[in-house]
């Protein structure tokens, strides 16, 4: 190779490397996770925790609650792969306390997560959450939003923060009221639950252009569900990308046959992310495609289906036995990439 050649090659890549100086990309993961029955072991009188006590029918005891606090602290190191997640949603979180538990005294501790939680009206005191790393994240506002004063259920918490100090993002967690009494007798509690979320984030929107939003949560409802694809109005096709839409991430995972959830037998995808078309169409500074959505499906997550074909999750519980699992759900995650 002659001298003229290499130096036009050490020319290119110094460019390159300027280039990539100017304009540096990054990778930052989000995730939503389940927990199923994260409580502590003691009593609460205001709420029907009596269960999950050492005397209670699920016989829950300190050695149990720090297992499970443990491995939910893995699962979480583990979605990171390398990094962990910079936001964290959670729910069915009993209290402030385990959440203290989960970012103090495993090793989380090091990545000092601060939290977002608010004790919600939900009759057995399970709540949703949100961990936030404060140097990928930096929060400016927090609220909690009330879906009905006609039933009790958990709230929509919103968090809004400056990620990873280039744009703002505005993020949704949630747990939408279960099928308990048949889908279709509880179905008009989520068509509620929608629509308050989708006041919400319409009111994002009207506040300025190109807002980023996520929403994630655990919707007790299929991507296409009414409550999510007419109340929520969130679309399914990504061909043509509207700024202030919201798009459904897990459809195209769902028609494949994935699921995070196994119900007699066959999966469910119920644990979902949307996001306004802004981070979609490649033009702001924090963005993503359909793609980066994912279901984390690690080895430890499953055991084997006795009853049917299969794996499927491993619980804490299988009826009152204790089983060593970490959830009947399985988490999901979103990788964004960052212009800085």
């Amino acid at each position: 190779m002659n001298f003229l050649l290499k130096f036009i090659i050490i020319l290119i890549i110094f460019l390159k490397s300027n280039e990539y100086a100017d304009a540096q990309i990054l990778q930052s993961r989000v995730m939503f996770f389940n927990t199923e029955n994260y409580f502590d072991t003691f009593d609460d009188d205001k709420t029907l925790d009596d269960d999950f006590t050492p005397t209670g029918s699920y016989h829950w005891t300190w050695e149990k609650f720090t297992a499970k606090r443990n491995a939910l602290s893995k699962i979480i190191i583990a979605v990171g792969e390398g990094k962990t997640p910079s936001i964290i949603g959670l729910c069915e979180i009993e209290n402030r306390f385990v959440l203290n538990q989960l970012v103090n005294e495993t090793p989380l501790a090091k990545f000092e997560y601060r939290i977002v939680h608010h004790n919600s009206p939900d009759s057995r005191g399970i709540d949703v959450a949100l961990l936030y790393n404060p140097s990928d994240f930096e929060l400016l506002y927090q609220n909690f939003y009330e879906i009905s004063k006609d039933f009790k259920t958990r709230e929509i918490l919103y968090a809004k923060g400056i990620f990873h100090g280039v744009d703002t993002l505005h993020v949704f967690v949630n747990h939408f009221p279960s099928k308990r009494g048949g889908a279709k007798a509880s179905e008009s509690r989520r068509m509620a639950a929608a629509m308050e979320l989708k006041r919400l984030c319409d009111s994002v929107n009207k506040a300025g252009n190109n807002a980023n939003i996520l929403i994630m949560g655990d919707f007790n409802d299929t991507p296409n569900s009414e409550p999510v694809t007419n109340t929520l109005q969130a679309k399914d096709s990504f061909d043509k990308i509207n700024e202030r839409d919201l798009y459904n991430l897990a459809l195209p995972l769902m028609k494949k046959g994935e699921g995070t959830i196994k119900y007699q037998g066959v999966w469910e995808f119920i644990d979902l992310m949307f996001v306004s078309g802004n981070m979609l169409n490649g033009t702001g500074k924090i963005s993503c495609s359909q793609s980066d959505f994912k279901i984390f499906k690690a080895p430890y997550l499953f055991e084997k289906d006795n009853a049917f074909v299969g794996k499927k999750p491993k619980r804490t519980f299988t009826g009152m036995k204790y089983n060593g699992g970490i959830s009947d759900h399985l988490p999901v995650y979103i990788q964004l990439t960052v212009e800085k």
